[in-house]
């Protein structure tokens, strides 16, 4: 590719470390014939090893002069957008419908790869949700603080909106730490990469319902939650026995679910 500037605006940060690629590589495990999408492929440094072994990739680049340069690439679809704007259930079916390598079967489910822009990795995660019915894995390179939040448990620092919203809905893992000498320019945070498995069972909740119990829950982490929850809950008419003499670092994610489904019950009676 040609020379191409990191544009901060886009929070690039270029992966350039041989060897940690082969390890994201060898982690994800492509095989021909998966549907695969990579977010923010920028200059190709995981695109290639990854393109080679699926034989065709799906990738989704913000910034238009890169997407011009990965246009140039036989075996690539590029979309050039930003990825909050775009519906991964329509490209399955493009891809379903589009790549000979596939088995044409509507079973087959998405896998999602990239190195997300660090300052929109929450917004990334959170859009994903509205298609995880439709996704088999997901492997994301991240802040490694992001990733400590997502797979925290209750009663750690760590532990937050985040956690709960993820651990909900995936089976989650810190797979491998990279560090900011792998990158051009070099962050100044630690990365890591998260691998995101859905659950085959999840419960079945409003996703709203629990994004606005666990965002009022967590909107004022060092008091009880009779102050900010409970308040919240008597405007929904709720008359369980959910205990709010805790902080919301303390409840596991089972008993927010818990209540979110309570929460559903109320609404629809």
């Amino acid at each position: 590719m040609n020379i191409h500037i990191p544009r901060k605006r886009f929070g690039q940060h270029f992966l350039t470390d041989k060897s940690i690629i082969d390890d994201i590589v060898g982690l994800i495990a492509p095989k021909a014939g998966q549907l695969m999408v990579e977010i923010g492929p920028g200059l190709a440094a995981l695109t290639q090893p990854l393109v080679e072994r699926l034989g065709h990739l799906t990738v989704i680049e913000l910034d238009r002069d890169l997407a011009v340069q990965l246009r140039l690439h036989e075996h690539l679809n590029v979309i050039q957008s930003d990825v909050l704007n775009v519906d991964f259930f329509e490209i399955r079916k493009s891809i379903l419908k589009s790549s000979a390598s596939t088995d044409g079967s509507d079973a087959q489910k998405l896998r999602v790869v990239g190195n997300l822009p660090y300052n929109i990795s929450t917004p990334i995660l959170f859009h994903l949700l509205d298609f995880v019915g439709k996704i088999e894995d997901q492997h994301f390179m991240l802040q490694k603080e992001v990733i400590d939040r997502m797979v925290s448990k209750a009663d750690c620092s760590d532990y937050s909106r985040l956690s709960v919203m993820m651990q909900w809905r995936y089976d989650m893992s810190n797979v491998l730490f990279v560090p900011p000498s792998s990158f051009v320019p070099p962050p100044r945070v630690d990365s890591a990469i998260v691998r995101m498995i859905p659950k085959l069972n999840p419960p079945q909740i409003n996703v709203d319902t629990l994004s606005e119990l666990v965002r009022v829950a967590f909107s004022q982490r060092r008091k009880m939650m009779r102050h900010t929850l409970g308040k919240w809950l008597d405007e929904k008419s709720y008359q369980g026995d959910f205990d709010l003499q805790r902080r919301a670092q303390e409840v596991p994610v089972e008993e927010f679910i818990e209540l979110a489904l309570a929460l559903d019950n109320v609404i629809r009676d």
